[in-house]
């Protein structure tokens, strides 16, 4: 593949956080033209979240805006509107996370821009969705993570809840928002018509829950927090070799088989109390035990290298520092460098998929604050004088 499958799509991009821009810019490295909308002055909220690469360069804001041209726009004048209007015009794809009845105001909801391009798809990504008593509510990810039963299966049983340090909802509901946003594209592909794509926080963090939630309507019980462990198997869980923690899971009976010969635990492999999974679970204290004491008498080379000979899933606890350095990320290409013309060499998580052999790159690095904004300006037709009016104005930055 020698072209990029979004090649020739531009996406106008009203979103800030996470959620949104995760979106567009996975829309961006799959070849889409995106135009960021940036407040004057403010800028996308994520530009001042510590650490920093430079001023107005965060890490989180690195992570998430590859690919992207920004332009300084007040949505809130009469004229930042209605350059909105023109750059809608020409759009393929609008997206916006505002609360509820904010775009109306701004005049970029589906039906004020649709009306101006039929053809245009509207995304919208909102904390709950945009009915039901909570649709005001804003929407943030450790929030819905308490909200939606999440947060009270996190953590060790007895100890505090635990946030989820990775924004699983935050970004879930970005890649929720590519999925409808790339089906509408094939629908509008067959009518000439647009449409609108509706995601919201709360829905894809139950969505998260499936099998969870499955689990509680068969039994009707809230699950116990369990750590690093699984409810329905045992031994699946971090346990304490004799240099550090290791990651041992055991899904199945044949699995259960092959670690008991690697851990000389053959004994207790035919046991009743152990032989099935359900029994192990059912005995989930004396089989951790058991085990616990097998896996502390060996480091954890020993279990990574041993498990992988057997098949048995075994993994280290590694810290960022060890993933990073370990030869299978360099081989899979998974992140790339690139040089940023104001924060230097910079490093990104790179998009985790390939599409034939076209090569990953990191495309264009993050914009900052309004830098595309002249230009951007420029192809719609203005004029350098009328530019220096809108500044003077407050409408452009």
């Amino acid at each position: 593949m020698t072209t990029s499958p979004l090649a020739g799509i531009t996406v106008l991009d009203f979103t800030k956080t996470l959620a949104g821009p995760l979106c567009t810019q996975t829309l961006g490295d799959l070849g889409a033209t995106v135009i960021k909308v940036e407040s004057p002055g403010a800028g996308d909220d994520t530009r001042t979240w510590p650490p920093f690469r430079a001023e107005g360069l965060s890490a989180v804001f690195l992570s998430v805006n590859r690919n992207k041209q920004s332009i300084s726009l007040n949505l809130k004048t009469e004229q930042g509107r209605a350059i909105a209007h023109k750059l809608a015009a020409k759009a393929d794809v609008a997206i916006e996370s505002f609360g509820t009845g904010v775009a109306e105001r701004l005049g970029i909801d589906a039906k004020t821009l649709q009306g101006i391009n039929p053809a245009l798809i509207h995304c919208t990504i909102s904390g709950y969705g945009r009915t039901g008593p909570l649709k005001d509510l804003p929407g943030y990810d450790v929030v819905l993570q308490a909200f939606s039963g999440m947060m009270s299966l996190t953590g060790e049983a007895g100890g505090g809840h635990i946030r989820s340090p990775i924004s699983p909802i935050d970004q879930v509901t970005g890649m929720h928002a590519v999925t409808g946003i790339m089906a509408a594209l094939l629908g509008r592909a067959q009518t000439g018509r647009g449409t609108t794509v509706q995601v919201n926080l709360f829905e894809t963090a139950l969505g998260l829950l499936r099998y969870n939630l499955q689990s509680f309507w068969e039994q009707g019980v809230q699950p116990e927090r369990c750590g690093s462990t699984h409810e329905g198997l045992a031994p699946y869980r971090v346990f304490e070799a004799s240099d550090g923690p290791v990651l041992l899971g055991v899904a199945n009976d044949s699995l259960w088989s092959k670690f008991t010969r690697v851990a000389g635990l053959e004994d207790i492999a035919d046991d009743p109390r152990f032989r099935t999974n359900a029994a192990r679970v059912r005995n989930r204290a004396q089989t951790e035990a058991i085990v616990q004491e097998a896996v502390s008498r060996h480091p954890v080379s020993f279990w990574s290298d041993e498990m992988a000979k057997a098949n048995v899933p075994c993994a280290p606890v590694n810290s960022l520092a060890e993933v990073l350095a370990h030869p299978h990320t360099n081989a899979s290409g998974i992140i790339m460098d690139y040089q940023h013309p104001v924060g230097g060499p910079t490093k990104a998580v790179a998009l985790p998929l390939v599409l034939g052999d076209k090569a990953r790159s990191p495309g264009s690095p993050p914009p900052l604050p309004g830098e595309h904004t002249v230009s951007i300006l420029e192809d719609l037709g203005y004029t350098p004088e009328k530019l220096i009016e809108l500044r003077e104005a407050g409408v452009i930055a």
